[in-house]
């Protein structure tokens, strides 16, 4: 077995994302974003009308956002310190949705702070993405953090031996996310949960097959 392994999504675990590009969106596109449920896509409405925008023009936005506006994020308290401590114990990858096109800027941008992580730009559902790393690996143990419930229960149904970290680290929607009913726990503070995740690496143990409990 290899070193423990932590696999980290970006946007509201280490850098704030939603807050940044509402700004923007609002300043350049004349959209408002204002999450009122889980839905991202809801939130996204035209400032003259009120309208949703459509589901195809979304990615779009988010594109560029990605493609240009990666230098109005910021970390999230705690992040950098917190993959700082991590590093002494386990290898980190940073697997981010922001897709290919995006991967180098992503791991640029981290890489300036202080972060110099792999970093893989995915599409859709991070279990496979992961299982991968773990066959590659073979972690004695690994810990998976995101946001995004979906990617939560993405993993559990790939690669279930992965403790999975719920964290919603942007106050402006923390409360309007429900805990993902696949993670292990869920933690929106890097004081919390990094002392969850050492205390995940000391045991050194693959998390539970949920079949067995």
């Amino acid at each position: 077995m290899t070193r423990p392994l932590v696999i980290t999504d970006c946007d509201e675990v280490l850098m704030h994302m939603v807050v940044p590009f509402a700004q923007w969106v609002d300043e350049e596109h004349g959209v408002i974003f204002r999450m009122e449920d889980t839905s991202f896509a809801n939130a996204l409405k035209r400032k003259e009308c009120g309208t949703p925008l459509e589901a195809a023009e979304v990615w779009p936005l988010l594109d560029g956002f990605f493609r240009t506006e990666m230098g109005r994020q910021t970390p999230i308290p705690g992040a950098l310190e917190a993959m700082a401590a991590i590093a002494g114990h386990a290898d980190i990858v940073v697997l981010t949705n922001v897709g290919p096109d995006h991967q180098q800027t992503r791991a640029d941008q981290l890489a300036a702070l202080g972060l110099a992580a792999p970093v893989i730009g995915s599409r859709g559902g991070k279990g496979e993405p992961v299982r991968r790393l773990i066959d590659e690996r073979e972690p004695s143990v690994a810990i998976f953090i995101d946001d995004l419930a979906n990617h939560h229960m993405s993993v559990a149904a790939e690669a279930p031996q992965v403790w999975r970290l719920h964290m919603v680290g942007e106050p402006a929607i923390a409360d309007k996310v429900p805990p993902a009913r696949h993670a292990h726990a869920r933690i929106d503070g890097w004081t919390a949960a990094l002392e969850w995740i050492l205390a995940r690496l000391a045991e050194n143990i693959p998390a539970p097959d949920p079949e067995l409990v």
